[in-house]
C-alpha cells in the first residue's frame, strides 16, 4: 500500500467507506462471483431455509402443546410431542454447524482477497482456499466463539438491567417511563454497535494478523480509536439493512401462508438474493473499516506472498508492520 492510499484511506468518511467497498467489489468481481457462489449463497439459503423450518417446528409444537390440553386422548398427541421437540433441536444443532463453517469460509475468503487487492497482490479462490484457510480457520473459530460469548452476555446483562426497571416494568403508561425507555434503548442500540464493531473487526484481526479471541478484541479497540462514529454508522446502516430483509422475508415468505406461492418463491428469491449481495458487501466492509483505522493508526501492512514449484501460495497470516522504502527515504530526508 503506496503512501497515497494510505493517505486517501485516512480521509475515507460513512459515504467513503461504502463508495470504496462497492469499488473494490466490481473490480474483483470474477473472484468475488465465485466466493460468493460456492460460500455466502449457501449461508444465505441456509439461514432463511431455516427461519422458514424452524417457523414450521415451532408452530407445530405450540399447536400439538395446546391441543394436549383439550384433547382426551393424550397418548398420539403426547407421543409426538417430545419427538418434534428432538427434531427441532437436532436442526438447530446442524443448522450450527454447517453455518459457522460457512461463515469461516467467507470471512476468510473476503478478507483474504481484499487484502490482496490493497496491496497489489493477484490471487485466485483455489490459492485462497487451499493456502489462507487452513491457516486462519482456528484463530477465526475462537474468535467466533468469544464473540457468540461476548454478545450474549451483553444482551443478558442489558434484560437484567432493564427487567427490574420500575419504569419500564409499569404496566401503566406515563412520559417518564416513555422517557426512560427511550433513553435506555438508545443506551443499548449505542452499546450493541460498539460490540458488533469491536467483534466485525477483531474477525478480520484474526485473519490478517496472529491475534484471535480476546487479544484480537483488545486489538480491534485500539484500531478502531478514532473511528468509532463513523465505523458505527456504517454497522448500523448495513446491520438495519439486513434487519430489513429478514423482517421482509419472515412478513412475506415464512408468516404469509394464505399469499400465492409463486408470490412466495418470488419474494424468497429477491429476499436470497439481497441477503447475499449485502453479506457480500458487509465483509468487504469490515475489512475496508481495518484498513482505514490502521492507516489512521499511522501502520501500514505489507502481504508476504511467495511462488514455489508451479503454485502461488497466500498466507496472510504473517502480515507485518513494514514501511516502503520511499517511507524511510522520507524521513532521512525530513531529518
Amino acid at each position: 500500500m503506496d503512501r497515497e492510499q494510505s493517505h486517501q484511506l485516512q480521509l475515507l468518511g460513512f459515504y467513503g467507506i461504502l463508495r470504496e467497498s462497492f469499488t473494490i467489489t466490481f473490480s474483483k468481481r470474477k473472484i468475488f462471483s465465485q466466493i460468493t457462489f460456492l460460500t455466502i449463497f449457501p449461508l444465505c439459503l441456509l439461514f432463511l431455509a431455516h427461519l422458514q423450518v424452524s417457523n414450521f417446528l415451532f408452530a407445530n409444537i405450540i399447536h400439538n402443546e395446546e391441543a394436549l390440553h383439550h384433547a382426551q386422548d393424550f397418548s398420539s398427541i403426547s407421543g409426538a410431542l417430545p419427538s418434534e421437540i428432538v427434531l427441532f433441536w437436532l436442526i438447530k444443532t446442524a443448522y450450527l454447524i454447517f453455518f459457522l463453517a460457512l461463515s469461516l469460509l467467507s470471512t476468510s475468503a473476503v478478507v483474504c482477497t481484499v487484502a490482496c487487492d490493497y496491496t497489489r497482490k493477484e490471487t485466485m479462490l483455489t490459492d485462497v482456499m487451499t493456502a489462507v484457510v487452513p491457516n486462519v480457520w482456528k484463530r477465526l473459530l475462537v474468535t467466533f466463539a468469544w464473540s457468540f460469548i461476548i454478545v450474549l452476555s451483553y444482551n443478558v446483562v442489558a434484560f437484567l438491567v432493564l427487567l427490574p426497571s420500575p419504569l419500564v416494568s409499569s404496566t401503566s403508561p406515563s412520559p417518564a417511563r416513555a422517557v426512560f425507555s427511550g433513553v435506555l434503548f438508545v443506551v443499548y442500540v449505542v452499546g450493541f454497535v460498539y460490540v458488533s464493531i469491536i467483534w466485525h473487526l477483531a474477525t478480520v484481526v484474526s485473519v490478517l494478523e496472529q491475534e484471535c479471541g480476546i487479544e484480537a478484541m483488545m486489538r480491534s479497540k485500539e484500531l478502531v480509536r478514532g473511528k468509532v462514529v463513523i465505523s458505527g454508522g456504517v454497522f448500523l446502516f448495513l446491520n438495519s439493512c439486513f434487519v430489513l430483509i429478514q423482517v421482509g422475508f419472515e412478513r412475506f415468505v415464512v408468516v404469509d401462508v394464505g399469499g400465492s406461492f409463486w408470490g412466495r418463491i418470488g419474494s424468497g428469491i429477491v429476499g436470497l438474493l439481497l441477503l447475499c449481495g449485502l453479506t457480500l458487501l458487509g465483509l468487504i466492509v469490515q475489512t475496508v473499516v481495518y484498513f482505514v483505522c490502521r492507516t489512521c493508526q499511522g501502520e501500514d501492512v505489507v502481504g508476504k506472498m511467495w511462488s514455489g514449484h508451479d503454485e502461488v501460495e497466500v498466507y496472510l497470516g504473517d502480515y507485518a508492520l513494514l514501511r516502503s522504502d520511499e517511507d524511510v527515504r522520507f524521513q532521512q530526508l525530513y531529518v
